[in-house]
């Protein structure tokens, strides 16, 4: 499971760490530094559910590798070129590389522990990108401070490698499975179930919340007259309770001590309700609203997959891994994007506001179907 949780770090920390560091001389305008961060996130959007379902066809594993190995040449390539017209080749095949492995590393958690350790195994691979995340703009800062971004990016070749390495001799062959024909209707109707609908949306709707916090938690220190140092000790905090709560919420689940739609619920409010306290002013506020937001988002995330890949045949886990990765990518963009607007009519406290009220309302529906559903056992055992 090692070589997986590293796959976990690498993209959350290539992600992070270049995101965090491109505003330096290689991007000389706010319209390039946007589009290069696009760049990333839209191959994401666009391939991830191709990957998952090739994933399904060959194999997670081959998939896995080749886009471990990819990610490394894509980084080595502006290392090698040093140009800022390759720094947008190397950030397109980056995010297109981790389209592939982040999906096929999700599929191969679900199918390499039994269903019973599913909390568990989804808790710590969550903790790991968590970290990947906390550390990106950290360690990427340092890195590109030292030696500029070619650094960074043939630290994260070496990285690719060495983790495409470590997988290819640790992580086990899994055969792709026999699976009946799927026709585009049979896909739509899966995708529109319910089953998957409502743990996707809390991956999402944590998603959101994670991106808000980390981007606007800082601005409205900085509005607050707090320091550069505060303002970084808030988003760190979020990020590391994020990291804590995955792996207690996936042993909670396995244990029998917490259901998915009970974890999804209360992780919904817990979210909203952070993102309530954000609207404060000043540092209580923003501190109070970082770890609420981050205890939300690291109870939903392990919970959603591993109700996701409890739901799912074990012959289609890539495509559901990949459609619900593509559920992730829409709220990491579609969160920061609502605040965003928002505050651009009004201020970034009715931002806060507005994307509260959305995941506070989920958290209702979350809470209406649990009732609703009181009477009939839920389909996942200890679940």
């Amino acid at each position: 499971m090692w070589p997986l949780y590293a796959a976990g770090f690498t993209t959350a920390f290539g992600a992070h760490g270049i995101a965090a560091s491109l505003g330096g001389d290689a991007v000389i305008s706010l319209l390039v530094l946007g589009g290069l961060l696009a760049l990333y996130d839209g191959a994401e959007v666009l391939l991830k559910p191709v990957f998952g379902t090739l994933a399904d066809r060959i194999g997670a594993r081959p998939v896995l590798l080749g886009g471990l190995g990819a990610f490394a040449v894509a980084s080595a390539l502006y290392v090698l070129a040093d140009s800022p017209g390759w720094l947008w080749a190397a950030r397109l095949g980056q995010g297109a590389a981790a389209s592939a492995f982040s999906p096929s590393a999700s599929a191969l958690v679900a199918r390499l522990n039994p269903a019973a350790k599913h909390g568990r195994a989804f808790g710590s691979y969550g903790f790991h990108k968590s970290i990947g995340y906390t550390l990106g703009p950290l360690l990427g800062g340092v890195l590109v401070w030292t030696g500029g971004l070619r650094l960074l990016f043939a630290v994260l070749a070496v990285l690719g490698v060495v983790v495409a390495v470590w997988a290819g001799l640790a992580v086990p062959a899994v055969p792709p499975l026999p699976k009946a024909r799927q026709t585009v209707l049979d896909l739509a109707r899966r995708l529109a179930d319910p089953v998957f609908l409502a743990p996707t949306a809390g991956l999402a709707a944590a998603t959101a919340a994670l991106s808000v916090g980390v981007g606007f938690l800082p601005v409205s220190g900085r509005a607050a007259g707090l320091g550069a140092v505060a303002t970084g000790a808030a988003v760190s905090l979020l990020a590391a309770t994020a990291a804590l709560v995955q792996p207690r919420a996936g042993r909670a689940l396995d244990d029998g001590r917490l259901t998915t739609r009970t974890g999804l619920a209360a992780g919904l409010s817990v979210t909203a309700v952070g993102l309530a306290c954000a609207m404060l002013p000043g540092l209580i506020g923003i501190l109070v609203g970082a770890v609420l937001i981050g205890a939300g988002t690291g109870l939903i995330t392990p919970l959603g997959f591993a109700a996701l890949a409890a739901s799912t045949p074990a012959e289609r886990l890539g495509q559901t891994m990949g459609a619900a990765e593509l559920g992730r990518e829409l709220g990491d963009a579609g969160g920061p994007l609502l605040v965003a607007a928002v505050a651009s009519l009004a201020t970034l406290t009715y931002g806060y506001g507005a994307l509260a009220f959305l995941i506070g309302l989920g958290a209702v529906v979350a809470l209406v179907r649990r009732r609703a559903a009181s009477v009939v056992p839920e389909p996942e055992s200890g679940r």
